[in-house]
């Protein structure tokens, strides 16, 4: 049997789709890739929360595999939405890359080192509104555009320094030496970041035994904890929100973040807890949040 992989068409997914082919490859199971054209690279020009978040990444993949295209979808999990439709599940995750924000300055140096008024890309509410809170005087704009496209508008001028995801730069070898990672306490993860989803039908008893072996145990709570905060959370592409939770042994401590869209709320808040309770813990942090504000946060239209 070989499995069809389904995966969008830029540099990084296929990379990304390569990488869990090969993690199949390794365990006797073949695999093939196959490219989608989704609807979010169709949009390109456009901010992500302007057409409907990153859930527009996942839909046409989601679509290949219900009526058969493909086996398995393989997505960065960050875009994957906190409910999957009727039929598909989240059947494994590979090893988390590096979960972290890094900036690239075309100059070098770090956030501090920006010259006051540097104009900073990035495509996140999210990291918007924490580089916001660390530099106001910054001037934060979107960019849009796959990881190449990124790195040559910062070489060109049109920006001073991106945020963007280390995992990406990694999986594709472009992460530059003098990228400054930030450290989670202040540039808190979004939910997902640096692992990559494999999605399939419930009922395709064969490939779900398949993509066991390649299921990691750690990241699957770390998944596990992250999505069931977004899930009880409730939130929507307009609201910045982050979460990361970190193993040790056999505890998880999850941490979650809600902001409002200007920055002038910002809820942070912990818990932690048995790694097998890892979706009670998403639970209850989402209900933390939710009652120490964040509901009123998520109810203001954009």
């Amino acid at each position: 049997m070989t499995l069809r992989l389904g995966t969008r068409g830029s540099r990084l997914a296929l990379r990304q789709s390569e990488q869990a082919a090969e993690a199949l490859r390794a365990r006797g199971a073949a695999a093939l890739v196959v490219p989608i054209k989704t609807s979010g690279d169709h949009l390109a020009h456009m901010a992500l929360a302007d057409f409907g978040g990153k859930a527009l990444f996942v839909k046409e993949i989601e679509e290949a595999l219900l009526d058969g295209r493909v086996d398995v979808g393989v997505h960065s999990l960050k875009d994957m939405p906190a409910i999957l439709p009727p039929g598909l599940c989240l059947a494994a995750v590979l090893e988390r890359e590096d979960p972290r924000d890094v900036l690239v300055a075309r100059n070098g140096g770090s956030l501090d080192d920006l010259p006051w008024g540097a104009v900073v890309g990035t495509s996140s509410l999210r990291r918007r509104v924490l580089l916001r809170a660390r530099r106001p005087d910054l001037r934060v704009e979107p960019i849009r555009g796959n990881v190449d496209t990124r790195l040559r508008k910062l070489e060109e001028g049109s920006y001073d320094a991106l945020v963007m995801a280390r995992a990406g730069l990694n999986r594709l070898g472009l992460a530059p030496a003098h990228a400054c990672p930030l450290p989670v306490d202040e540039f808190l993860p979004a939910p997902g970041q640096g692992i990559l989803g494999l999605e399939a039908r419930q009922t395709d008893h064969d490939v779900l035994d398949l993509l066991k072996d390649v299921d990691h145990a750690e990241t699957r709570a770390q998944a596990e904890a992250e999505r069931s905060f977004l899930l009880h959370l409730g939130a929507g592409c307009h609201t910045p929100v982050a979460g990361f939770a970190r193993v040790e042994g056999d505890r998880l401590l999850l941490t979650g973040l809600v902001a409002s869209v200007d920055g002038d709320l910002v809820l942070v808040a912990s818990v932690g807890g048995a790694a097998e309770s890892a979706e009670k813990l998403g639970q209850e942090l989402a209900e933390e949040l939710l009652a120490r504000g964040a509901r009123a946060i998520l109810d203001r239209r954009p």
